[in-house]
């Protein structure tokens, strides 16, 4: 005899289609205009930050980037549902999360510069800097969450995700350890479509990468990236269930990566002009402009506006970055070990000789 053991569902979350216009009825809590201009607000910047940081990098005065372009919605929705007390656990790719979550937009590019000051901002409190390691940050984020559920904190922790990444084992021992632990943590996957040159077709041949939350016993589900209204109501619930001890969810975030992967990257190699084009077609952002417009929730006017302020404070934020005296030498060797080695102090010798040099020589 044969008996079905488990039998489950995933479920792709979507209120606006493409075109901005309304997947059936909207939800009654989605009415008004929060926080939804805000929302528009911050992936306008984001936008235009990505622009600029790119032409900063292309000019050597920032170091290779990870572009977020076509994923801002996930990062903006993320960031606005988190409160102060919870804890980021990022991947390389969450700049407008952490802008959002209070850390200056000179501090990000002190990071993408090559300083560390930039994985040191005060602003970040309690969260952790940037992950480059593919995946590592989810069982970072794993540890975190069982501090606090130990320390009985009504508090969640949430970490992002590429759909290369979710490849890794440290993922699948992250969501593994967090239904066994039941954890208060929510993982976000942000599936662009591609993890450098690799199609999420050939990553994975499931329907879905939320379904692997299955197999860890935790909650998945799946929800439009492009779509901010979905977003909300799919991330606040997570984030809820996890302050309220409900433990964790795996979130896959449908999405595009409309860029190259980093700035050293050149998509063009692998991916067809046609394929980006059709992306372009699903932009969060004219996505939710055009619902706001239909509610009469924003106007040209006010897009202009904002369009100019928000090249203002990017303004504003480069010139304080560049503005920046250098970190100092000793800042590269004391922070390695908890007591300086012998070989390594005379290269800290040397290089401040080299440095006192060419001070000498200007």
């Amino acid at each position: 005899m044969h008996e079905i053991r488990y039998h489950g569902e995933i479920h792709l979350t979507r209120y606006l289609a493409p075109d901005g216009t309304p997947v059936g009825d909207m939800p009654e809590w989605a009415q008004g205009s929060d926080p939804w201009c805000h929302y528009y607000r911050q992936m306008v910047l984001a936008r235009q930050f990505d622009a600029k940081a790119i032409s900063l990098q292309r000019t050597g005065q920032l170091g290779t980037y990870a572009s977020l372009l076509g994923g801002e919605a996930i990062d903006v929705v993320c960031g606005a549902l988190m409160q102060p007390e919870d804890v980021l656990v990022p991947y390389y790719r969450n700049h407008i999360l952490q802008m959002m979550r209070g850390v200056p937009m000179q501090d990000v590019l002190l990071y993408w510069g090559g300083d560390e000051r930039g994985s040191a901002s005060p602003a970040m409190r309690k969260d952790l800097p940037n992950a480059v390691p593919i995946a590592t940050q989810c069982l970072h984020a794993c540890g975190v969450a069982t501090a606090l559920k130990l320390r009985q904190q009504p508090q969640a922790v949430l970490t992002m995700i590429g759909d290369g990444g979710t490849s890794k084992g440290d993922f699948l021992e992250a969501i593994n350890v967090a239904g066994a632990w039941q954890l208060p943590v929510v993982f976000v996957i942000n599936n662009n479509q591609w993890a450098i040159s690799v199609p999420r077709a050939k990553q994975c041949i499931a329907p879905t990468l939320a379904q692997k939350a299955i197999g860890a016993g935790i909650r998945g589900e799946q929800v439009d990236g492009n779509d901010a209204v979905a977003l909300h109501e799919v991330v606040g619930q997570a984030l809820a269930r996890a302050r309220n001890g409900k433990g964790p969810t795996l979130i896959e975030a449908v999405s595009y990566r409309l860029s190259d992967h980093t700035t050293a990257d050149d998509a063009t190699r692998y991916r067809s002009a046609e394929e980006l084009k059709q992306a372009w077609a699903r932009d969060p952002l004219p996505r939710l402009r055009t619902w706001l417009h239909s509610q009469n929730l924003w106007d040209e006017q006010q897009e202009q506006r904002w369009q100019e302020e928000a090249k203002g404070m990017i303004g504003k934020a480069v010139d304080a970055y560049l503005a920046m005296p250098p970190q100092a030498i000793d800042d590269l060797f004391d922070y390695l070990y908890a007591e300086c080695p012998p070989g390594l102090q005379r290269q800290k010798e040397e290089m401040r000789q080299k440095r006192q040099g060419g001070e000498d020589h200007e």
